[in-house]
């Protein structure tokens, strides 16, 4: 017998009301559109974007790459997008690892640890960020030591001037490195997945630390004995100033700080809440199983955690990024900082804004699906 086919599935029609809606909505920015174009015109403005491509004439203090000020505009955005990029990848490691060691602070047997959590939490969250950065960098600039007496730490020097570091010098050997560094990390990538799967399966797996540890040692050790070592370029005080190594400069160290503790109070009490919403039957269950709290906490705790912590975490990420433009109160130079010295040489304020919109449109838009990917799959897994 052939069972009849499903009826089609009915269209769903906008309703009036909305469509109304839309439409005037629609309506009001093109009127928008049409007014800002004719008062650019009656200014003897064209717009377009095609001034992006003449010469600069200004230097960035802070660049990732090669740039003067013979390069043209679109090489100044650029070196705003990779400086914020850097700054806002650097902030959410800090903001996530503040977040989480004081989320586990929160909920500890000892009393002291939770005092000190909630006042930490209490005293970020209840303070504005701009606030925090002025703070932060007025006392660096005048408690930190001036360059000639630097505080060093081997090859390492912090000043109220930057952090000298050394750096890796670009050459075979270091590819070779990175390369290595690469596949022993798909290596490790596999190795958790087959264990992952061999505790579902029969209960028990190996313990991989010294497997992983062993891994990742390979490839620096066989490139030292084939005499292909890491050269690098070690800062040495010279005058008023260090020279060779890489320098992280105070602008940037402290508002990745103020990200970092801002952010990570939030990102604390986000991990909390999810905390307390697991049953507490599972926790007692596990250690009447006789796991240790670091089992607990790693077996039962953060994995159901995860699949409850990811979307306000998104969040979080998301205004962490759009926050990084407090930079221009200290004069680094993030996006917004070269968009408004592009605005004062070029005039264009309008296309500037659209292009500057533009660009933490996508990086939001981004990280979002990233991470609305991650929660996705954390989902399923819990479903299965």
């Amino acid at each position: 017998m052939i069972s009849p086919s499903p009826p089609p599935p009915k269209q769903k029609r906008l309703p009036l009301r909305d469509f109304v809606l839309l439409a005037t909505v629609l309506v009001f920015f093109a009127l928008l559109a049409l007014n800002v174009l004719d008062n650019m015109h009656r200014a003897g403005l064209t717009p377009g974007f095609d001034f992006l491509g003449q010469r600069a004439g200004f230097d960035v203090s802070e660049a990732l790459f090669r740039y003067s000020a013979d390069s043209a505009y679109v090489r100044v955005l650029l070196v705003g997008v990779t400086n914020t990029l850097f700054l806002a990848a650097i902030s959410l490691i800090l903001a996530t690892a503040a977040g989480l060691l004081v989320g586990l602070a929160s909920i500890a047997p000892s009393k002291a640890l939770r005092m000190l959590a909630q006042a930490y939490v209490e005293l970020f969250r209840n303070i504005p960020k701009l606030l925090i950065l002025l703070v932060l960098y007025v006392a660096a600039v005048s408690g930190l030591p001036q360059v000639r007496q630097a505080f060093s730490v081997g090859p390492f020097h912090l000043s109220n001037r930057s952090v000298v570091i050394p750096l890796p010098i670009n050459d075979m050997a270091l590819w070779l490195h990175i390369s290595g560094l690469l596949i022993s990390t798909l290596l490790v990538t596999m190795l958790v997945r087959h264990n992952r799967r061999l505790r579902e399966r029969t209960g028990d797996a190996p313990q991989l630390l010294t497997t992983m540890m062993a891994v990742y040692s390979l490839p620096p050790i066989a490139l030292a004995l084939l005499s292909m070592p890491l050269s690098w370029s070690v800062p040495v005080l010279s005058g008023f100033d260090f020279r060779g190594g890489a320098r992280l400069s105070l602008q940037f160290m402290v508002i990745a700080l103020t990200l970092g503790l801002y952010h990570g109070a939030q990102i604390a009490e986000v991990i909390r809440g999810g905390i307390a919403a697991i049953a507490k039957g599972q926790i007692e269950a596990a250690r009447a199983l006789g796991l240790s709290s670091l089992q607990v906490t790693r077996l039962i705790v953060l994995p159901q955690t995860m699949r409850i912590i990811v979307p306000p975490i998104n969040n979080q990420y998301v205004n962490l990024i759009k926050n990084t433009s407090i930079a221009i109160a200290v004069g680094y130079s993030d996006l917004m900082s070269v968009t408004g010295t592009i605005i004062n040489q070029t005039f264009r304020p309008l296309e500037m804004m659209l292009v500057t919109m533009a660009i933490y449109l996508l990086i939001c838009l981004g990280l979002t699906s990233a991470l609305n990917r991650v929660s996705e799959r954390l989902r399923m897994r819990e479903g299965r």
